[in-house]
């Protein structure tokens, strides 16, 4: 056991990604009881950036910042009795815990530290199948980290696991959970779901923002875990922020495929889960079932790409279309080399009789992007600066000309469970072997649905067997039942009612995120009454209407009525990941935002009272 409560395990959270408020693990450990405070540090962007900083200095390659929390910290965390559990790790797990004891010895500590290894599958990957990228790195769950807390960890480092693996870990150590008890494990699986982004929990990234008083400083969410697997999202009192079924149902809907969730430790059903409101800022979830976990486990591959290099043109006040035509054939006739891909962007931000130059003013971005550095170098944006005084009037750019810089990709992998040899290195340096799951299922999509877009009970979602493991952020096709349920209409109301020509964001809130190339948005109404319009509405071929980029892309969409939810995957949206930087929003995080501010047909009868 790790708290003093048998039946109740409180987990903080102090980071969201590497970058966050670097003063939150203070806050959290000041602000009130905890029994283990968690940080998630790892992203896929940084999963690169950390191996590039690796391979500059073999001495790093973790996150310096949960680095810095600590130096400041352990002390405190130690005399508070709270276990530290953090992925700030990277790519160089054991490097971090040398620091991390390097400057304990200076402190006059002796924390009981242990680390978990086994992820990094780099030097194997080609006899993998995986090719030879820059790093590839095995998603591992929790099963280490509860080994390590049940054997007395102060403080535990893991490199790439699951995000929510930083709370199932702690809550089967202190529960003695086994790995079959998948309801549990599945109930811990989404509250480390909602903690892992910090502050988007408690009012961060929150479409309703304007409703919630203080978001200054917004507090870090805690989740309260019960021995069934159900729990309390919250937040220290005092902190700033909020906690309501909607700000835990944004952080829900957030970087999610369809309605299986998978993981190494178990396949949680997203279809399952219940919210319920059980105080001021406290959420309580309940009601989460479990599958095994899949066969495989998922692979962080990341790859330098190639090069690239970008120069944004800014266009002032007429003839737009025509300085921009303008601008691209004098380019193409300047470039020394053509880049192996170019693409042109020209945003129309400008607008009539503009009272300011900014508001005349529209972008024209160039990318280049080639296995050679030297066709997107200094020659490549050169090429547009040299004709500056021979060109469209009022020629300037928006930064100066710039040498070409490498790019990563990012792309999943898959191998059996078994593979990674997911160890603890315990504090007395005794290394304990972490077995995979003795019952595995293979994954087979499950987007769900009604028999009718005008409501009526769920239908069963697809339930054929499928081999291996469908990444949570790629999905499947729409399951039938749903497929075109709203005949192409915004509603499967009466025609005849009357409608409003709104924003979507007028009845929906939306979240939207990155994995990989996909993107997701899931949308959501607050009325019961609104979900069957909602679910109507937002059919293949209305979201392609609405999203335009999404034209030929694979689309996913998944309804979850328990949560009165959509969820759409855009497969291939951003390019190779976010580091390609395929489009104006790398990681799709406005994208919720965008469809949101999208004009829809909205029943009267849906609307406000103040608005019917």
């Amino acid at each position: 056991m790790i708290g003093a409560n048998p039946e109740v395990l409180r987990i903080g959270n102090c980071s969201g990604f590497y970058g966050d408020r670097v003063t939150a693990m203070a806050e959290m450990l000041d602000g009130g009881d905890l029994d283990v405070l968690t940080g998630d540090y790892l992203a896929e962007l940084t999963m690169l950036i950390l191996g590039r900083d690796r391979m500059k200095d073999p001495a790093t390659g973790y996150a310096k910042t949960f680095l810095a929390q600590v130096r400041d910290c352990l002390r405190l965390a130690l005399d508070r009795g709270v276990r530290l559990v953090a992925n700030a790790g990277g790519v160089n797990t054991a490097g971090l815990v040398a620091a991390i004891r390097a400057f304990a010895s200076e402190q006059g500590l002796a924390p009981r530290i242990a680390w978990v290894r086994g992820d990094d599958l780099t030097a194997r990957a080609a006899d993998l199948g995986l090719g030879r990228p820059l790093g590839a790195h095995a998603y591992l769950g929790g099963a280490g980290i509860a080994a390590a807390l049940a054997a007395g960890a102060d403080l535990v480092v893991t490199g790439r696991i699951t995000d929510a693996s930083l709370v199932v870990g702690p809550a089967m150590a202190h529960f003695g959970w086994e790995r079959t008890d998948v309801d549990r494990l599945a109930g811990a699986t989404v509250a480390g779901h909602v903690l892992e982004c910090g502050t988007q929990a408690t009012g961060g990234n929150f479409p309703f923002f304007t409703e919630i008083a203080d978001l200054v400083r917004p507090g870090f969410p805690i989740a309260e875990v019960h021995r069934d697997g159900s729990s309390v999202i919250t937040k220290h009192p005092g902190s700033a922020g909020a906690v309501t079924t909607d700000t835990v149902l944004s952080q829900l809907l957030y970087e999610i495929g369809d309605a299986r969730y998978a993981g190494p430790d178990v396949t949680t059903r997203l279809d399952s889960i219940r919210l319920d409101p059980d105080g001021v800022d406290r959420v309580r979830i309940s009601g989460v079932v479990g599958e095994p976990p899949p066969p495989d486990v998922k692979v962080s591959l990341t790859a330098i790409g190639g090069f690239r290099n970008e120069l944004t043109l800014v266009l002032t006040g007429l003839d737009i279309e025509a300085k921009a035509d303008l601008a691209r054939r004098q380019f193409l006739d300047a470039l020394p080399t053509r880049p192996a891909q170019l693409t042109w962007r020209l945003a129309r931000l400008d607008r009539a009789d503009a009272p300011t130059q900014q508001e005349a003013a529209a972008l024209l971005t160039i990318v280049g992007r080639d296995p050679d550095e030297r066709a997107v170098g200094r020659g490549f944006a050169n090429a547009a600066v040299e004709v500056a005084l021979g060109s469209y009037p009022g020629f300037f750019a928006t930064s100066p000309p710039a040498a070409g810089s490498p790019y990563g990709v990012f792309t999943p992998g898959f191998v059996p469970q078994g593979v990674p040899a997911h160890e603890v290195v315990h504090d007395d340096g005794r290394v304990e072997a972490i077995a995979p799951p003795t019952r595995t299922q293979p994954l087979a999509p499950a987007t769900g649905g009604t028999d009718k877009a005008a409501g009526g009970h769920p239908a069963p979602a697809g339930e054929d067997p499928g081999p291996g493991w469908h990444d949570a952020s790629a999905g499947e096709k729409c399951g039938p039942g749903w497929e075109d349920a709203s005949g192409g209409e915004d509603s499967a109301y009466d025609l005849a009612e009357r409608t409003r020509r709104l924003p979507l964001g007028t009845l929906a809130g939306a979240r939207s995120g990155d994995k990989g190339g996909a993107a997701n948005i899931g949308v959501w109404v607050r009325d019961a009454r609104a979900y069957p319009w909602l679910a109507g509405l937002l059919t293949e071929d209305r979201v392609r209407a609405l999203i335009p980029e999404a034209a030929g892309l694979p689309i996913t969409i998944t309804r979850l009525p328990n949560l009165r939810a959509v969820n759409i995957v855009l497969d291939g949206l951003l390019g190779e990941g976010v580091a390609f930087n395929a489009r104006f929003d790398p990681q799709a995080k406005g994208l919720g935002e965008w469809l949101r501010s999208r004009v829809v047909d909205i029943p009267e009868s849906l609307l406000p009272q103040e608005q019917q």
